[in-house]
């Protein structure tokens, strides 16, 4: 205890002048990392009023975060004494050990700037990528954030969303419902053929232009099956969708054509009347 207490009372200026430097270096860690905030959300939202795609701002807003941190550690250490281009070819080295390391991680950013560069999708769009399905959130360093219907959040890594086939529910305007709408084989043909016209033909969401497909499309086991294929604006996609398969079901029974379903018949033979 003698010798520490010694220790510090010859060295006493030293222990002061790095302690000073060691409490400026924390101050200098702590603001940087506060501007890199400050200034990570003003691009964000200056990427909004510009009306930038809000997948492609969260992305960037993150980049320039992880930059000035960066930045405010080497600053920080500089502060401290330790030189810091020295320290860059360690920390150089022992990126490329943690990178191979980390080579998932790695892809995921690369993929992350391939999303940017490409752009397959934007924020609100409603994709199937990397076996799930959702409305897109924004597009991260590492990762996509996607939103179910049942608003449940899905963190998919980038690397899952490049390294497969992405379906863009959302990027054309309008899409094609398919229906199949199977008859009995007792039914008028002509007659369901007319309905199923009607019904299309009256729906306010459906589309004129292209036109609309009713016409037989297979002769199954049990019914008759009609393809029933009009076309819609993509946002009407769904409702129009449920709306028509309750108005087939109502108006083919005000006709008395009947919708055949999986059925059984049982023939029971009694061994005492053979």
């Amino acid at each position: 205890m003698e010798t520490a207490l010694q220790w510090l009372q010859d060295n006493s200026g030293l222990v002061v002048t790095y302690g000073i430097r060691f409490v400026v270096a924390l101050a200098i860690f702590f603001i940087g990392r506060w501007l890199a905030r400050m200034v990570s959300s003003l691009s964000q939202r200056a990427l909004d009023h510009r009306q930038v795609d809000k997948a492609v701002g969260s992305f960037l807003s993150s980049i320039i975060y992880a930059l000035i941190v960066a930045a405010t550690v080497l600053v920080a250490f500089g502060h401290l004494g330790i030189e810091t281009t020295s320290f860059i070819a360690i920390l150089g080295a022992a990126g490329l050990a943690v990178g191979l390391a980390l080579q998932g991680s790695l892809s995921n950013f690369a993929s992350g700037v391939l999303i940017i560069l490409f752009r397959p999708f934007k924020a609100g769009d409603f994709v199937e990528a990397g076996g799930v399905s959702g409305s897109v959130e924004k597009i991260e360093i590492f990762s996509t954030v996607l939103k179910t219907p049942d608003n449940k959040a899905i963190i998919l890594p980038n690397s899952l969303i490049t390294g497969a086939p992405i379906t863009n529910y959302s990027a054309e305007p309008t899409r094609r419902i398919d229906l199949v709408i199977g008859v009995g084989y007792d039914a008028d043909l002509r007659l369901a053929k007319q309905v199923l016209k009607d019904i299309v033909d009256g729906h306010p969401a459906i589309l004129k232009d292209p036109a609309a497909t009713v016409a037989v499309v297979e002769l199954a086991d049990s019914s008759v099956n009609f393809a029933v294929r009009p076309w819609v604006k993509t946002a009407d996609y769904w409702p129009t969708y449920f709306d028509l398969m309750e108005t087939v079901k109502l108006k083919l029974d005000e006709n008395n054509i009947n919708i055949p379903f999986p059925q059984m018949d049982l023939h029971i033979q009694n061994p005492a009347a053979a």
